[in-house]
């Protein structure tokens, strides 16, 4: 007879994992991590969310704002989770799958200077796929993109978030 001793902490993190990855049908998961970025009055991010979770009900999303308006707003929006500030962007960004906001959050003293540099450099900086809508109010203009409303904006951003957590 052989015995198999497994440490209480395995079974206590495996459990964890489990119920992470576990959705009601017992059906395995493919949960990426979403993190939605905005700053000043957070509109645009509860649009982004709100959106997605039109797509897609069970999504995940983390709100991180550069202001607790602005996160308080994503709230509000469906986020599950919210932080605010530098180092809560900079935490996010580390364990992000993707990224999605204003173009403004890459640059540097963008949002009107609520994007700093360490906060920009995390995000430019993470390995997550980055959806980015190309407003101009950040002081940032994308050529080849055309003109289309903040509204078609958020929906096809909707749409890609969407497919990049394995909807259709």
């Amino acid at each position: 007879m052989q015995l198999l001793f497994v440490s209480p902490l395995f079974l206590t993190g495996f459990a964890f994992m489990c119920y992470n990855a576990f959705q009601e049908g017992g059906v395995l998961l493919n949960m990426k991590k979403l993190i939605v970025i905005d700053g000043q009055g957070g509109r645009l991010g509860k649009r982004i969310i709100e959106r997605v979770l039109d797509i897609l009900p069970e999504a995940e999303i983390i709100a991180v704002g550069t202001n607790s308006t602005a996160t308080a707003e994503m709230l509000k929006g469906g986020a599950k989770k919210g932080a605010s500030g530098e180092n809560a962007i900079i935490v996010a960004c580390r364990s992000a799958d993707i990224i999605a906001g204003p173009v403004g959050i890459i640059a540097a003293d963008a949002l009107m200077g609520e994007m700093t540099p360490a906060a920009a450099g995390a995000v430019g900086a993470s390995a997550a796929h980055k959806v980015l809508l190309p407003v101009s109010k950040c002081g940032i203009t994308v050529a080849g993109v055309g003109e289309m409303n903040l509204s078609a904006l958020i929906n096809d951003a909707a749409d890609i978030i969407a497919g990049l957590l394995g909807k259709a």
